[in-house]
């Protein structure tokens, strides 16, 4: 039944077709494929809030699929209220900056003061507060609380480490009601597997 049928020329014939048509095909499943990110938040600070929202925001708006998991004193951001944000410029080599107020040639000092003296002086954290907030300020830049609904309005799936809720001792209603999930390293883990980009923040 077979006989005048060349089956090595059909095999070349489909293969030479596959090399033009796979790379093609291929190419346009890659441009139709949404992105994906993954964050882990794990810091509490004012200064390092930023980041994961950063990153979530700018990703979400460019239509990547983007999941921020919180975890220990990244926690601290998912919060009601972000007031209580702090920045700890001890044992932060960055720390202290410029000072965000008085004329140019005083902005323009680096205040390079030990961290002896930072631990010691009562109230020195507040200041560097105080400080960082009043150069947010200044450079026009956003807060954290409207960078978090920048986030949430983005579509961010924000996520929250079930283990940390109970071992800091907090309940869901210490949070923003926008965490839809609460879930621990495993249910975390196969998402941050299946992602493009990956970061721990």
């Amino acid at each position: 039944m077979s006989e005048g049928i060349d089956v090595s020329r059909i095999d070349q014939i489909i293969n030479e077709r596959l090399e033009v048509l796979l790379p093609k095909k291929l190419e346009e499943i890659e441009r139709a494929r949404t992105p994906s990110m993954t964050i882990i938040a794990t810091k509490g600070t004012l200064d390092w809030a930023y980041p994961p929202f950063i990153l979530a925001s700018t990703a979400a708006a460019l239509g990547w699929n983007v999941s921020v998991f919180f975890t220990f004193y990244g926690l601290q951001l998912l919060r009601k209220d972000l007031s209580h944000l702090k920045v700890s410029p001890l044992g932060n080599p960055g720390m202290p900056m410029k000072m965000p107020f008085g004329p140019k040639w005083f902005r323009g000092i680096n205040w390079n003061i030990p961290n002896l003296v930072q631990a010691t002086i009562p109230g020195f954290e507040s200041l560097a507060t105080v400080l960082m907030k009043q150069t947010i300020t200044n450079s026009g830049v956003a807060q954290v609380a409207e960078l978090r609904s920048l986030s949430i309005e983005a579509g961010v799936n924000m996520i929250g480490c079930q283990m940390t809720v109970d071992l800091f001792g907090f309940t869901h209603d210490d949070f923003i009601p926008e965490v839809k999930e609460y879930c621990g390293a495993a249910t975390f883990l196969p998402m941050a597997k299946d992602a493009d980009v990956s970061l721990f923040i």
